[in-house]
């Protein structure tokens, strides 16, 4: 059984840093793409990152290209979302995901999700 969980999120200063976390576990994932989404009250969730397990490249949305970085920890099976020069509007329930082969921006696509942890921006 595939299980996804999130850790490290909390309340930060905006320009304030997090780095959250995904443990991974239930099967192999190396053929896998593993995506970071977000939602805030009210809205959509949305596409953040994602990383291809395998090779390690990656896509950002526009709104957080050049202060997040996905990354991945294949020997702990962790892929990490370090989220630097935060701002109010990144405030939002952070979730991470696993989908085979290739990553995709669309939430629908992601049959795996972790429980998602707080992240909380005040100005």
């Amino acid at each position: 059984q595939v299980q996804l969980v999130e850790s490290g999120g909390g309340l930060v200063q905006a320009g304030g840093s997090l780095r959250l976390s995904c443990a991974a576990s239930g099967r192999t994932f190396s053929n896998d793409a593993m995506g970071w989404f977000r939602q805030a009250p009210g809205k959509e969730r949305e596409f953040v990152a994602a990383i291809r397990w395998s090779v390690g490249n990656t896509r950002y949305a526009d709104s957080v290209k050049g202060r997040f970085t996905i990354s991945r920890d294949n020997a702990k099976n962790t892929v990490y979302l370090q989220m630097n020069s935060l701002k109010p509007e990144d405030t939002a329930v952070y979730y991470c995901a696993a989908r085979y082969l290739w990553y995709s921006y669309s939430y629908t696509d992601y049959p795996y999700w972790g429980q998602g942890t707080q992240v909380t921006v005040s100005s």
